[in-house]
């Protein structure tokens, strides 16, 4: 697939088709055509030696409540793949959400995980509410 068309509309352009291709919903994957949103895959091999099974074990949870709560906490789209995690979400909390997968992924305990995410969004909204001057 080839694209065309200025810098920024490319790499736009790619971020969908890469997101789409990863397997998030089309509808997703064209938030990102908002500068406000990013896709990132985080290699879980790349961060432990441990099983793939045991580790995509831990990143899911019992029925899915691992990544349902990573999810909720914040406000991104989470996938697990084969080798890969892939998320997408608000630029803003997607950094926040990128640390704790990977904690995570080298086995920090979920409820420190869920902890880490719930401060780093407090201070965001701190932040946010901070009056400029």
């Amino acid at each position: 697939v080839g694209v065309e068309g200025g810098g920024m509309e490319e790499y736009s352009a790619i971020q969908v088709l890469e997101a789409f291709n990863f397997g998030f919903p089309l509808k997703r994957a064209l938030l990102l055509k908002d500068e406000e949103f990013a896709f990132r895959t985080i290699p879980i091999k790349s961060h432990t030696r441990r099983g793939l099974e045991v580790v995509k074990g831990r990143l899911i949870g019992k029925r899915g409540k691992t990544k349902r709560v990573l999810s909720e906490i914040s406000g991104c789209a989470i996938i697990i793949r084969d080798t890969e995690v892939g998320i997408l979400g608000n630029v803003s909390q997607l950094e926040a959400l990128e640390t704790a997968i990977i904690n995570l992924i080298k086995g920090t305990k979920q409820s420190n995980v869920y902890h880490y995410l719930e401060r780093m969004n407090r201070i965001k909204k701190e932040e946010d509410n901070l009056p400029i001057k």
